[in-house]
């Protein structure tokens, strides 16, 4: 469930409305940064709603862009101070990926391909904690416990009756034959994929093996759209150490029409659900 100020989304929007002025100045952020006397990679960290932006930093840059509009001034703070606010998830304390987290929390509806798991917000508590274990063989207990309690904490987009988050997965054949946990984990994970995909907002497809190569051999990745026309879509790929996310138009545009090649070479959703049943009945064997 969105908070009414998601620091996260207010970041990205100061920082595009600060990237408006620089280049209404026509200046370029190396520039920006020899005036301010920073690094020319926190005026970019800044604009891309990476980095936490200050009222100082607001403040400094609308000088040096002669912004003479106090209204557009006190605005621009206003969302500095917002953006400084913390969101549900930083209760759990150091998550890495907590700037998805913060887009996933207010965006509108999310397209995700995954090619070996079950996607996180579809997933059960104890597949979720056998795979997290498996996957961070090194990892803490009380951190297996913190990364699992959030995924939970996260799903609850997709059952909010007020705001549901607009899901659609498309999900490699591979996801329901590799055993996570084990085969009784396995089978309860596919009966609640089976139930979550009868919601009305939720979409699953399989993508079986016969489909053969597929414009998503490159690995997973999301899009996520937001209601708000000033909030571009972000596509997220997510890495071991670090993740990426891509807004540039052509490049969201790019992944888009990948995804719409997916779900057309995907089984149909009726399809797909019998194809998902059938592979957790392997499972009770």
């Amino acid at each position: 469930m969105a908070s009414n100020v998601n620091p996260t989304v207010r970041r990205r929007r100061l920082g595009q409305e600060l990237r408006k002025l620089r280049e209404l100045k026509g200046m370029t952020a190396e520039e920006v940064a020899d005036r301010l006397l920073v690094s020319q990679s926190k005026i970019s960290r800044l604009e891309n709603g990476r980095r936490s932006i200050s009222q100082r930093d607001v403040r400094d840059l609308c000088g040096v862009y002669e912004v003479e509009d106090q209204r557009v001034v006190d605005s621009l703070m206003e969302m500095a101070r917002d953006s400084r606010q913390q969101g549900w998830w930083h209760t759990f304390g150091d998550i890495p990926y907590s700037v998805y987290i913060g887009l996933e929390t207010d965006a509108q509806s999310l397209r995700v391909y995954e090619p070996q798991l079950v996607t996180g917000l579809l997933q059960t508590r104890a597949y979720a904690e056998a795979l997290v274990r498996g996957a961070l063989p090194e990892t803490s207990t009380a951190e297996i416990d913190k990364r699992v309690r959030v995924r939970m904490r996260r799903q609850e987009r997709v059952t909010d009756a007020n705001n549901p988050l607009r899901l659609w997965v498309v999900l490699d054949e591979a996801a329901l034959h590799r055993v996570v946990g084990s085969k009784l984990i396995m089978r309860e994970q596919l009966e609640h994929l089976i139930e979550l995909s009868n919601l009305p907002h939720v979409t699953v497809q399989v993508l079986p093996f016969e489909v053969g190569a597929h414009p998503g051999l490159n690995g997973q990745y999301a899009i996520l759209e937001f209601a708000d026309a000033a909030d571009s879509s972000v596509v997220y790929l997510e890495g071991v150490t670090s993740d990426l996310y891509l807004e540039k138009a052509p490049d969201v545009q790019k992944y888009a029409v990948m995804y719409e090649h997916l779900r057309a070479q995907a089984l149909p959703v009726e399809r797909s659900q019998q194809f998902i049943q059938d592979a957790a009945k392997r499972f009770a064997q």
